[in-house]
């Protein structure tokens, strides 16, 4: 005589169980991996700057920017991660100007675009996903004000562009100015996790 049937559980009684440990692991590597992702973004992002806009001979004068030294250490990877996002987005914005020398190269510019909106989403998601909410106050504080340095930093720049009537000159000594940038975020990069 045949065993009774035990009823087993299908499969597709344990595919929502699946299907939530495996968003949870995604999520958890996601968070462990952020570094070696920012490294690689960083490595490519100054090779495509170098690409778009070949060095010149000759400089029309000396870069007036400084990179503040408030942003060159974060004390949390929470901190690092936000302000290496808000550089980004005004990186982004500044060079998502109409007016680029026509010596730059168009296709290496838009590689760099799409890289840096792609890596600023990617960032935000992190952020969410990695840093819940119940940030405590002084690290909110920390965070707007890495943001206003960030801010005044950039202002500067758009400023120079402006004045010099975004002129080749201009631009060169901006697009130097971005690979300081690179460097510090770089930098910033060891302590994201």
């Amino acid at each position: 005589m045949p065993a009774p049937a035990t009823s087993q559980p299908s499969l597709w009684h344990r595919a929502p169980l699946l299907l939530l440990f495996l968003n949870a692991l995604a999520a958890a590597l996601a968070c462990t991996n952020l570094r070696t992702q920012q490294s690689t973004f960083n490595t490519d992002s100054l090779q495509l700057l170098r690409t778009m806009a070949p060095n010149r001979t000759v400089l029309c004068q000396q870069a007036p920017f400084a990179f503040p030294d408030t942003l060159r250490v974060a004390n949390h990877p929470q901190q690092a991660t936000a302000t290496i996002r808000h550089i980004l987005q005004q990186l982004f914005n500044t060079l998502s100007n109409e007016t680029i020398p026509d010596h730059w190269d168009r296709q290496a510019h838009q590689q760099l675009l799409n890289k840096l909106h792609h890596h600023i989403h990617q960032l935000q998601q992190y952020l969410t996903q990695c840093f819940p909410e119940s940030t405590t106050l002084s690290k909110r504080q920390e965070l707007r004000n890495a943001r206003l340095t960030v801010n005044t930093y950039f202002q500067p720049m758009r400023d120079f562009l402006r004045t010099h009537s975004h002129s080749s000159c201009a631009w060169d000594i901006v697009r130097l100015e971005f690979n300081t940038c690179f460097q510090n975020i770089h930098n910033l990069t060891r302590t994201m996790t």
